[in-house]
């Protein structure tokens, strides 16, 4: 069955004290906090504070020790596999370096999350007078979404092929064609130039006005929760623009997170952010990596 559309304002994730450990270290250290459609949390931390593990945790991929999280209103705290499958499907994640296939194309990348889940393999292949055969509404499914990403030119590349940022909006690419309602960044624009880095940034912005998407995005970059933060993307101009300060900027909440050692040391707005007085918060501030 097709996942139901996502109402405005829709509790898409929930932690309730969560906490695990990794031997004796905590990993997670009671997080509690909610993420509703449409709304965006920025997540900085130096190396091993728990940033990766919070997004795999937020897909059942790692089971918590104590605490409950909930998955598009679901607990999913002790869930099996099998009944994880289908609330997965309704989910994207890129990975770090975008963890594309080697020795598939690109348009293969991009279709495998098509092709390899019961749920959106139904939803993809629609059957009935008048419909589209399978393999041409995936072909059409692939090639929108690589338009999405301004890469309409790779479908027979290889990734090898390609610069690091494109093979990055590739990533993004195979986390949107199934057109979820929550996207996970891991450090999206790590070890890309600027210009590059604000390209993704733009994508993931286009994604979130376009489709009311829930977005949770790792960084070490300051600048790319102040975009998200402060602008909009503009389907008549297809531009960013500044949000004002008014009933428009309030639709879109962003909020920012600092993980230390597992906890969430700093929960907040940006203008909170910048008014922190916690050396290691101020860190993320003043320099935007770890």
């Amino acid at each position: 069955m097709p996942p139901e559309p996502e109402s405005p304002r829709r509790e898409v994730v929930r932690f309730e004290d969560v906490s695990l450990h990794f031997g004796g270290t905590p990993a997670l250290d009671r997080v509690s906090f909610e993420l509703r459609a449409g709304e965006t949390r920025i997540v900085f931390g130096a190396a091993g504070s728990g940033k990766t593990t919070l997004l795999k945790t937020a897909l059942g991929l790692i089971k918590p020790d104590s605490g409950r999280i909930f998955l598009f209103g679901a607990e999913i705290t002790d869930m099996s596999e099998q009944e994880l499958f289908d609330l997965r499907a309704r989910a994207g994640i890129l990975f770090q370096e975008g963890a594309l296939f080697d020795s598939l194309t690109i348009e293969e990348n991009v279709a495998y999350p098509l092709l390899n889940q019961p749920a959106l393999r139904e939803a993809a292949h629609p059957n009935g007078a008048g419909r589209l055969a399978p393999a041409q509404t995936v072909n059409e499914r692939v090639r929108e979404t690589l338009h999405f990403v301004e890469l309409d030119q790779t479908l027979e590349k290889l990734p090898s092929e390609l610069s690091g940022g494109m093979r990055r909006r590739v990533g993004i690419a195979r986390a949107l064609v199934t057109e979820p309602a929550l996207l996970l960044y891991d450090s999206p624009t790590a070890g890309l130039d600027p210009i590059t880095a604000n390209t993704i940034i733009s994508l993931i912005l286009k994604e979130r006005e376009l489709r009311n998407t829930a977005t949770i995005l790792v960084t070490h970059r300051y600048l790319d929760g102040h975009l998200i933060a402060n602008f909009r993307y503009n389907p008549s101009s297809g531009a960013l623009e500044r949000t004002s300060r008014t009933a428009e900027a309030a639709s879109v909440t962003t909020k920012f997170f600092v993980m230390k050692e597992g906890q969430l040391a700093f929960q907040g707005s940006e203008a909170e952010l910048q008014a922190a007085s916690d050396p290691y918060v101020r860190k993320f501030l003043r320099h935007g990596s770890s």
